[in-house]
C-alpha cells in the first residue's frame, strides 16, 4: 500500500495565525486543551448522528468517549477520541486550512492590528481552536480514521509552516491529537500540562457540561499506601440548559457560550428560555460581546445547535433563528422532534416554527430591556449589530414594531450619541407629523447636503442613515407610532407652519409665474437627464439640488440592484432651483432677455451637474462638464 509521506505547506493566513500562536499572544494557554476536548465531543455528536441516518454504518456507539492520555517521561498530552474521524482529504481541508471563509479580511485586519489582545480576539472569531495547540507545543501529531473507512491519515507539523501526511494501517476510528509539549520553564509557571490536577482543574472549569465522558488515567493511593492507576471521568456531563438557574455560575455560562461559539471573548448577553405543555423545549442562547467578522458573507454559517431529548441533531440549524439574527448563538433542546429531522423538514415543521417565533421575540425583548436596565450593555449591542438587525424591518412584520422600538440611529441633534425613534418623537416641534431623514454614504456627506439647509434653518431634527440597509428598509417602513417618515432628499417637503404660508403664498405664486418660462425651458433643454424642473422651498444658500419623486427608488439603491444583476430602468430626478439664489435669478433674467443665448443651455447643464455633485452623484460626462466649466471661468477673466 501506498505509506509516502507528503510535506505539504500551510495556506498564508493559516501560517500567519500559526506563528501568532507560536508566539503565544494569548496569556491564558488553557484554552488549548478545552478547544481539543471541544472538537473530540463535535465528532463524537457527529457518529452518533450519522449512524443514526446511514443504519449501513457498521460502528459500535455504545461507548463513546474521549480520553486524555499523558506521559511525563516523553512530556506529550493526547486527547482521543472514538468519534467520526476524518479522511485525508478532510485533513488536508479542514487542518491545512482556515476553515472558514474571509481569510483575506482576517489576514488584513491581523496585519492592522499591533495589539496582542485585539490580534487574540480576532483569532477567537474564527474558530480556529485546533491551532492553539501550538501554545504549548513544539510539535503536534494528529492521526485519524474516518467511520467507515478501512486507511487512516497521520498529520505532523511544528507549526513553522509546513506540514507532514501520510497514509497509515491499524488506526482506531475516530481521531487522537498528540501534543509533544514545549519544555517546562519552572521561573514562568507553577504546573505542567501532564500534571493530572492540572488537567482536571481545565476541564472542570471549561468542559464540566461536555454530554460525552472525559476520562483520564490518575493515581489512587490506598490505606496502605500503594499507588494504583485507574480510569476516571473528570466530567459531570449535566446539560448546563437542563439546570437550574441557581445551580449554574456565571463562569459555566461563559464557557458553555465559548464551547458553542468557538469565541475567545465573553457573551454580552445570557438568554434562557423553558417551554411546557403541549410542545416542550428548552433554549439556552448568547448575544456575543463582538460581531464575528463573517457576519456579512455570503457562505458563512448560521443558526443554533438543535438537539431532540438531548441528543444533537445538527449544528447552525438555520429553520431556529432569522437571517437578521444570524449571530445568535447557543442550544435548544426539544423533547417532541424526531431524531430523523432534517433540515429541508424543518422549514415546514410547525413545531419548529412555534419555537422560532418565541426565541425571536425572546431575543428582541431581551434587547428592549437592555435599552432601560443597561444602557452601555445595549450600546454595544447595537454598534456590533445595529446594521444586521435592520434587515430585519425589511421581511419580519410580525416584530416591525418590536424592531423599530430597539433601533437606534444618528441625528443632527447629537453628535456624539445615537437617538431611538420614541426620544426623536419626544423631541419634535410642535406640528410636525413626519420623521425627517436622509440617507447617505457617510454623515459628513448627508450635512453638507444642500437638501439640509432649510431644515437646519428652521431647527428641524434629521436622521443620518448611513448603512446600506437603510436605503432598503425605509422603502418599505412607512411610519412609527402614527409619524410618517419623510426623505429630505425625496417629494416635496413643506416646513411652514400655517401662518407662514398665509404670508408667503403670494410671493410664492408670483416666482411661480415669473419663473414659469425658465422652469418649461430647462425641463426641456435637460430632459436627457431630469424629469422636472421645479421651484424649491428647501433650499436657503444654494442654487440647486436634486430630490425624487414620493415613491422613486434612490441612485443609492439603484446602484444595489444593478451591483446584484438586476435589470433596473433609469430613474429620471428632478432638478429643484433656488428662486432666491442670485445665480438662478441672472440665470431667469438673461432668458427673459435672450432666450436663444447658446450660452443658457451650457449654464442649465453646468446648474444641473454642481447640484448632482453636491449630492455626492457621478456626472456622466466629467470632462465635458470640467470643460464647460473651465470656458466659462476663463470668460470671467
Amino acid at each position: 500500500m501506498d505509506t509516502q509521506v507528503e510535506t505539504l505547506e500551510f495556506e498564508a493566513e493559516a501560517r500567519q495565525l500559526l506563528q501568532l500562536m507560536v508566539h503565544s499572544i494569548y496569556s491564558n494557554k488553557d484554552t488549548f486543551l478545552r478547544e481539543l476536548i471541544s472538537n473530540a465531543s463535535d465528532a463524537l455528536d457527529k457518529l452518533r448522528l450519522e449512524a443514526f441516518r446511514d443504519k449501513d454504518l457498521q460502528v459500535d456507539t455504545s461507548d463513546l468517549h474521549i480520553d486524555i492520555e499523558v506521559d511525563k517521561e516523553q512530556r506529550t498530552l493526547t486527547v482521543r477520541d472514538n468519534g467520526i474521524g476524518m479522511s485525508r482529504d478532510d485533513v488536508v481541508r479542514l487542518i491545512g486550512t482556515i476553515a472558514k471563509s474571509g481569510t483575506v479580511d482576517f489576514a488584513q485586519k491581523m496585519k492592522e492590528s499591533n495589539d496582542p489582545a485585539a490580534a487574540h480576539d480576532l483569532i477567537g472569531q474564527f474558530g480556529v481552536g485546533f491551532y492553539s495547540s501550538f501554545m504549548v507545543a513544539d510539535k503536534v501529531t494528529l492521526l485519524t480514521r474516518r467511520a467507515g473507512e478501512d486507511r487512516a491519515t497521520r498529520w505532523e507539523s511544528n507549526g513553522a509552516g509546513t506540514y507532514t501526511i501520510e497514509s497509515v494501517d491499524d488506526a482506531p476510528q475516530g481521531t487522537a491529537v498528540t501534543l509533544y509539549l514545549k519544555p517546562e520553564d519552572k521561573d514562568d509557571q507553577l504546573f505542567d500540562y501532564t500534571d493530572t490536577w492540572k488537567i482536571k482543574e481545565i476541564v472542570k472549569r471549561y468542559s464540566d457540561f461536555i454530554a460525552w465522558p472525559i476520562k483520564l488515567e490518575v493515581e489512587r493511593t490506598d490505606k496502605d499506601g500503594q499507588g494504583t492507576r485507574e480510569i476516571e471521568t473528570i466530567n459531570s456531563m449535566k446539560a448546563l440548559w437542563a439546570r437550574s438557574k441557581n445551580e449554574v455560575e456565571e463562569h459555566e455560562y461563559k464557557d458553555f457560550y465559548k464551547h458553542v461559539s468557538h469565541d475567545w471573548n465573553d457573551p454580552l448577553e445570557v438568554i434562557r428560555m423553558k417551554a411546557e405543555g403541549t410542545f416542550e423545549y428548552q433554549a439556552l442562547l448568547f448575544i456575543p460581546s463582538h460581531a464575528p467578522l463573517d457576519l456579512f458573507m455570503r457562505d458563512r454559517k448560521r443558526g443554533v445547535q438543535l438537539y431532540v431529548k438531548r441528543v444533537f441533531i445538527m449544528d447552525d440549524c438555520e429553520a431556529l433563528m432569522p437571517e437578521y439574527l444570524r449571530f445568535i448563538k447557543g442550544v435548544v433542546d426539544a423533547q417532541d422532534l424526531s431524531l430523523s429531522v432534517s433540515r429541508e423538514t424543518l422549514q415546514q415543521d410547525r413545531q419548529i416554527q412555534l419555537m422560532r417565533r418565541r426565541l425571536v421575540k425572546k431575543v428582541l425583548s431581551t434587547v428592549k430591556d437592555m435599552m432601560t436596565d443597561n444602557v452601555d450593555r445595549y450600546k454595544t449591542f447595537w454598534t456590533e449589530f445595529g446594521r444586521v438587525v435592520k434587515e430585519g424591518l425589511i421581511n419580519d412584520f410580525e416584530n416591525r414594531d418590536t424592531l423599530l422600538d430597539i433601533a437606534s440611529f444618528a441625528s443632527t441633534d447629537h453628535a456624539e450619541q445615537l437617538t431611538t425613534l420614541r426620544q426623536y418623537c419626544d423631541r419634535m416641534k410642535d406640528g410636525q407629523q413626519e420623521i425627517f431623514y436622509m440617507t447617505g454614504e457617510s454623515r459628513s456627506t448627508i450635512e453638507i447636503s444642500p437638501h439640509m439647509e432649510a431644515l437646519r434653518a428652521k431647527g428641524f431634527e434629521v436622521l443620518l442613515l448611513t448603512d446600506p440597509v437603510d436605503e432598503m428598509w425605509v422603502e418599505s417602513v412607512r411610519e412609527f407610532d402614527g409619524k410618517r417618515f419623510q426623505s429630505i432628499a425625496k417629494g416635496q417637503v413643506d416646513l411652514d407652519t400655517e401662518e407662514e404660508k398665509q404670508t408667503a403664498e403670494a410671493e410664492r405664486d408670483q416666482q411661480k409665474k415669473d419663473f414659469a418660462g425658465l422652469l418649461a425651458w430647462m425641463t426641456t433643454t435637460l430632459q436627457e437627464d431630469v424629469k422636472e424642473v421645479r421651484l424649491s422651498s428647501r433650499l436657503t444658500t444654494s442654487p440647486a439640488c436634486i430630490v425624487g419623486d414620493t415613491y422613486d427608488v434612490t441612485p443609492t439603491l439603484e446602484k444595489m440592484y444593478r451591483a446584484m444583476g438586476q435589470d433596473v430602468p433609469r430613474i429620471k430626478r428632478i432638478l429643484e432651483l433656488n428662486p432666491k439664489h442670485p445665480l438662478v435669478i441672472g440665470l431667469q433674467k438673461t432668458y427673459g432677455e435672450r432666450k436663444d443665448d447658446a450660452g443658457l443651455a451650457e449654464t442649465a447643464e453646468l446648474l444641473y451637474g454642481m447640484a448632482l455633485l453636491a449630492e455626492g452623484g457621478e456626472l456622466s460626462d466629467p470632462a465635458r462638464f470640467i470643460r464647460l466649466l473651465t470656458d466659462r471661468l476663463a470668460r470671467t477673466l
